[in-house]
C-alpha cells in the first residue's frame, strides 16, 4: 500500500520563523468514523509558507479520496507561544492535491492565514499617538434581496446554516427542493451526505463562506443571480419555500450548470431541469464510478426494472428517472419523465402486483409509490435510471 507524503500552504506577512502550525488531514466513512492520515503539532513551516512534507501511514484509499484539513497557527513571541486560531481553518482538497503540493488556492481569503499590521506608535512620554488600522472583510456571498443581512427572516444567517449543516451531517434532515426544481442536485447531494457526511458539510461551509466550493473535481460556482436570488422565501404561512443550505448547495449546483438561464428565483422552473448526461457528470466529477446505466425518455420496462433491481441488493445507489405521479405526492396525469428520486432499498412486489419502494425524494426516506395501483402503473412511470458505486 503506498505511503503518501502531504503538505499545504498559508498566507502571513509576518516572518515565517515565528509562525507554528498544527496539521489534522483526514476523511470520514459513511458511518461518520474519523480516519486520520496526518496529526501533527506545532510544527514549523519552511521559508516559502508551505508545511513539512508529512508521511502518511500505508494506506489503501486511492488519490482521488477528498479529505478534509484543519489548521491551527500559533505566532512565537519572545517569552511564549500563543495560537492565533481561534478555531480550525478547514478546507479539502483531494489526497492527490495533498500530496502534489497543490492544497491550497490562489485566493488568499480560502488559505490558512495570520496577518498583523505593522508601525510602530509613540510613547507616551515621546506625546502619544494613535494608529487607526482598518479590518475589511469582504461581503457574504449569498444574500436575498428581499431578506438583507440584519433581517429577521434573512434565511442565510450564520447561525441558521451553521444548526441545517450540523442536521445534515447528523442526518436528522435530508436535502429538500420544496418549491425549486432541484430534484436532480437533491439526488446528487442525498448521496454525498449519506456516504462522505464531512465533505457534504465542508462543501455547504465553503459556499457561505466563498460563494463556491469544488467537490473532488466538481467545481460549484452560481452565479450572481443566483447568489442574490429576488421573490420570496416563505409562503403565506411563514413557513420557509426552501432553507439557505439547499438553496446553496442545491440551487447553487444547478446555476453552475446553466449557461442561459439563471436560477436567481425559486420559480425558475427551466433553469432547475436537470438531464441525465449532467447528472451523471456531477456523480463521476465527485468520484463516484457509474457501472450502469438504462436511463431515457422511454420506459425501461420489466427487464430495465429488473436490472436495477439486481444492482440494489448489491448495495449501490440506484439513482431513477420517472413521473412523479408515481408517488404519493406526486401531482402529474402524464406518464412523461419528470422527477429523480435514489432507491433506499430493493424494489419489492406483493402478489396483486403492486409495487413497495423505500426511496429518497422530497426530503424523506420511506416508501412513497402510490398505493393501490398495479404493476402496469409503475411501469408507465419508470424511466430506468443510473447505479453507481458509494463514494469512499
Amino acid at each position: 500500500m503506498p505511503v503518501y507524503s502531504l503538505s499545504t500552504c498559508i498566507r502571513s506577512n509576518v516572518p515565517v520563523s515565528y509562525l507554528l502550525y498544527d496539521l489534522c488531514i483526514y476523511h470520514m466513512d459513511s458511518q461518520r468514523n474519523k480516519h486520520i492520515l496526518v496529526n501533527v503539532t506545532q510544527q514549523l513551516f519552511k521559508d516559502n509558507y508551505e508545511t513539512q512534507n508529512h508521511p502518511t501511514c500505508d494506506t489503501h484509499i486511492p488519490a482521488s479520496t477528498i479529505c478534509i484539513m484543519e489548521v491551527i497557527l500559533y505566532r512565537k513571541n519572545m517569552l511564549k507561544t500563543v495560537c492565533v486560531s481561534p478555531t480550525p481553518f478547514t478546507k479539502m482538497y483531494t489526497l492527490e492535491a495533498f500530496a502534489s503540493g497543490r492544497a491550497f488556492s490562489p485566493v488568499k481569503r480560502e488559505n490558512p492565514c495570520y496577518f498583523e499590521s505593522k508601525g510602530t506608535p509613540k510613547l507616551v512620554s515621546e506625546g502619544g499617538e494613535t494608529k487607526v488600522i482598518q479590518i475589511t472583510r469582504p461581503e457574504r456571498p449569498f444574500i436575498a434581496e428581499e431578506y438583507p443581512i440584519g433581517h429577521p427572516l434573512d434565511p442565510f444567517e450564520w447561525g441558521e446554516i451553521e444548526s441545517q449543516i450540523k442536521d445534515r451531517f447528523d442526518w436528522v434532515s435530508f436535502p429538500l427542493q420544496q418549491d425549486a426544481s432541484a430534484c436532480g442536485p437533491a439526488a446528487f447531494f442525498y448521496c454525498l451526505q449519506k456516504d462522505r457526511p464531512d465533505v457534504y458539510a465542508q462543501a455547504a461551509k465553503e459556499l457561505w463562506q466563498y460563494g463556491k466550493t469544488t467537490i473532488g473535481k466538481l467545481d460549484i460556482k452560481p452565479g450572481n443571480s443566483c447568489l442574490h436570488p429576488s421573490g420570496s422565501f416563505y409562503d403565506e404561512y411563514g413557513m420557509a419555500r426552501i432553507i439557505g443550505i439547499d438553496w446553496m448547495t442545491l440551487v447553487g449546483l444547478r446555476d453552475s450548470e446553466n449557461k442561459i438561464l439563471s436560477f436567481d428565483k425559486l420559480d425558475s422552473p427551466l433553469a432547475g431541469i436537470t438531464m441525465w448526461e449532467t447528472l451523471t457528470e456531477w456523480f463521476e466529477k465527485a468520484g463516484y464510478e457509474k457501472i450502469f446505466s438504462n436511463v431515457g425518455i422511454t420506459q425501461a420496462g420489466v427487464q430495465g426494472i429488473r436490472a436495477l433491481n439486481n444492482y440494489a441488493h448489491k448495495g449501490y445507489w440506484i439513482v431513477t428517472l420517472i413521473n412523479d405521479g408515481l408517488l404519493k405526492r406526486g401531482n402529474s396525469s402524464l406518464t412523461v419523465p419528470t422527477h429523480w428520486i435514489v432507491w433506499q432499498e430493493a424494489l419489492t412486489q406483493e402478489t396483486t402486483g403492486s409495487f413497495h419502494l423505500n426511496l429518497f425524494s422530497w426530503g424523506r426516506v420511506e416508501d412513497q409509490i402510490e398505493s393501490g395501483q398495479d404493476a402496469s402503473f409503475f411501469i408507465k412511470r419508470f424511466f430506468g435510471g443510473m447505479v453507481f458505486k458509494p463514494l469512499k
